[in-house]
């Protein structure tokens, strides 16, 4: 039997620089993840712009990170991305 992992939505984002943003997750994992070297292809083309990309915000309907034209990132993938940048050398 495969057990079901629990999505961990973000309850809170900042930016705190250019393409880089502060998540707090419901559970109290709290990470700065940085997406400078990211690509941007299809939805996401906008975000290649630091201006647009700060205009993200908690979407507390979908539980992750939206922006304005619609784009977003699955709550379980920034999760797994904030919990990296937090595991143990």
């Amino acid at each position: 039997m495969v057990a079901m992992q629990q999505i961990v939505h973000p309850t809170h984002v900042e930016v705190v620089g250019p393409h880089l943003l502060r998540l707090r997750f419901e559970d109290g994992v709290e990470a700065d993840l940085d997406f400078s070297t990211r690509e941007w292809p299809g939805i996401f083309e906008p975000l290649a712009d630091p201006d647009y990309f700060a205009l993200v915000r908690v979407d507390d309907e979908l539980g992750t990170i939206t922006w304005p034209n619609g784009a977003d990132i699955a709550p379980e993938t920034l999760h797994a991305w904030a919990c990296r940048v937090h595991a143990p050398a």
